[in-house]
């Protein structure tokens, strides 16, 4: 009976929770007419003409274009953090550098609103001519993954016994030597959990890419903005679901396959505390 109740309870709370999504779903498979009749979740009669519609190329949108941007700035973006954050966590956990004082700063920058940091880095590209370019948007998404990536990788490290770094520094390798032939490859579930996250949080981001992209460099995320009205006359509630449902597939497909290997990170202690 309570085993019973316990699954009755999850299934309702699962439901509640995907509720939106089952929406979308179910919106994007119906035409214009069924929508109008049918707002249930039920679709009467499915159609793929509001995928057809998004995946077809016009001069003012073009799905392929804003899924390689997207593509692209989430692999700079990603890469750079991990890249930037790896050599400093170790110089974190093992040289106690800016553990009180850096480590917390750049921590603390994740509870800072993005929005705050808009203006400046506007003006900042537009001097640097890097407004609506995939590397200034990737740039600023390494920034945003850094913080995640360093907790992860500096938690990593310190979990490693030092007697590692004495037994390679006995046989002559030098710092650099260590963290990238001795502490690298045992940390590998941690750098790739923390390129899973980055890849995730990058993809995700429409703030900047809203404010700093106009476009050449349109990511997935504002792109699918564009399609509300594609065909004027108000919004396109089929065709806006079926483009958002085919933007959120790559970081949901992601996080499927790659499950294993977080969960296995987590439990191994690379995201602790």
């Amino acid at each position: 009976m309570m085993t019973t109740l316990r699954w009755l309870v999850f299934g309702i709370a699962a439901f509640a929770m995907n509720f939106p999504i089952l929406v979308t779903l179910s919106t994007s498979f119906k035409s214009a007419r069924e929508l109008s009749t049918n707002p249930g979740l039920w679709v009467e009669a499915p159609t793929l003409d509001n995928y057809l519609a998004v995946f077809q190329v016009t001069d003012r949108l073009n799905i392929f274009l804003y899924l390689f941007n997207s593509l692209s700035v989430a692999l700079i973006g990603t890469v750079l953090a991990v890249a930037l954050a790896l050599p400093a966590a170790y110089a974190i956990a093992r040289g106690r550098l800016g553990e009180r004082t850096l480590l917390p700063f750049i921590v603390n920058l994740r509870a800072v609103p993005l929005i705050i940091f808009a203006i400046p880095l506007y003006m900042m590209f537009q001097w640097l001519a890097l407004l609506d370019t995939r590397l200034g948007l990737g740039l600023i998404l390494s920034i945003v993954n850094l913080p995640l990536a360093l907790v992860i990788l500096v938690n990593a490290i310190r979990d490693l016994p030092g007697e590692l770094d004495e037994a390679a520094l006995m046989d002559g390798a030098s710092r650099t030597q260590i963290l990238f032939r001795v502490i690298a490859p045992v940390c590998r579930p941690a750098i790739v959990t923390s390129l899973i996250f980055g890849f995730i949080t990058a993809w995700n981001e429409f703030l900047f890419g809203l404010m700093l992209t106009t476009s050449k460099a349109v990511p997935i995320t504002v792109g699918a903005s564009f399609f509300f009205a594609a065909s004027g006359g108000g919004v396109q509630w089929g065709v806006a679901s079926a483009v958002m449902v085919v933007g959120a597939l790559p970081p949901v497909l992601l996080g499927l396959i790659m499950y294993r290997q977080i969960s296995g990170s987590m439990t191994a202690g690379a995201v602790k505390g």
